[in-house]
């Protein structure tokens, strides 16, 4: 299944999980939709606009390897708690100190307490206390991005957690599935290398479009009202 873009792609994730959570017998009234940034907010802008429910947003940053940046070998977010996400597996094989995650951990959750300030500006982080949480991506490839948000997530005791992507790798989907109460893909192909490949356009989402749909989901939920 190749997408026209992240929005056309949040609407049909919006339509399945609209059938999906009246067919499992889900309060949609309790729901809130958690977009990853950047990539994740125009699908997760669909998705709470399709079930109209609260938007937030999760800023997370990557880890890279030592001199390698590209290479994602974890992933940090903040929260009531800080959550730092490994992959272990990796970090055996290429031997990454723990100064050097220590170190990397430290700058990352700078950078997103910053971003914090930026995105947020006046809005506080919707409270998810028995909520349930729809966490939305753009894809899933290696997962740590949206694991170490689930992870921080369930420190804040929502009722359920649902994973929701419109393409997301089959093994690592896998792998996912005993961590959360429910995951809704739309497309989970085995062979998988980018997240990009199945987008027409994949072009990357910049701050302002970021801020304009928080802002914009904020006033659809007031209009809705």
């Amino acid at each position: 299944m190749i997408f026209k873009n992240r929005r056309e792609a949040g609407r049909l994730l919006g339509k399945e999980l609209s059938e999906r959570l009246f067919k499992n017998g889900y309060d949609v009234e309790k729901a809130v939709v958690i977009g990853l940034l950047r990539g994740g907010v125009p699908v997760a802008y669909e998705v709470a606009t399709a079930l109209k429910v609260p938007l937030d947003v999760a800023i997370v940053k990557k880890i890279g390897a030592p001199n390698q940046e590209e290479l994602a070998i974890g992933a940090v977010v903040d929260g009531k708690t800080p959550k730092i996400y490994l992959n272990q597996t990796l970090l055996s094989n290429i031997g990454v100190s723990d100064g050097y995650i220590n170190r990397i951990k430290e700058i990352k959750l700078g950078e997103i307490r910053e971003k914090e300030k930026f995105y947020r500006s006046e809005r506080k982080r919707i409270d998810v206390y028995g909520k349930i949480v729809i966490v939305v991506d753009d894809g899933i490839a290696t997962g740590a991005s949206i694991a170490v948000v689930v992870g921080a997530l369930k420190e804040e005791k929502p009722e359920k957690i649902i994973i929701a992507v419109p393409v997301a790798s089959a093994y690592t989907l896998k792998e996912l599935e005993g961590a959360v109460d429910d995951v809704v893909v739309l497309s989970a192909p085995e062979e998988f290398h980018t997240v990009g490949e199945f987008y027409s356009d994949f072009s990357q989402t910049d701050d302002g479009e970021v801020i304009t749909l928080l802002k914009k989901a904020e006033l659809n939920r007031v209009v809705s009202d």
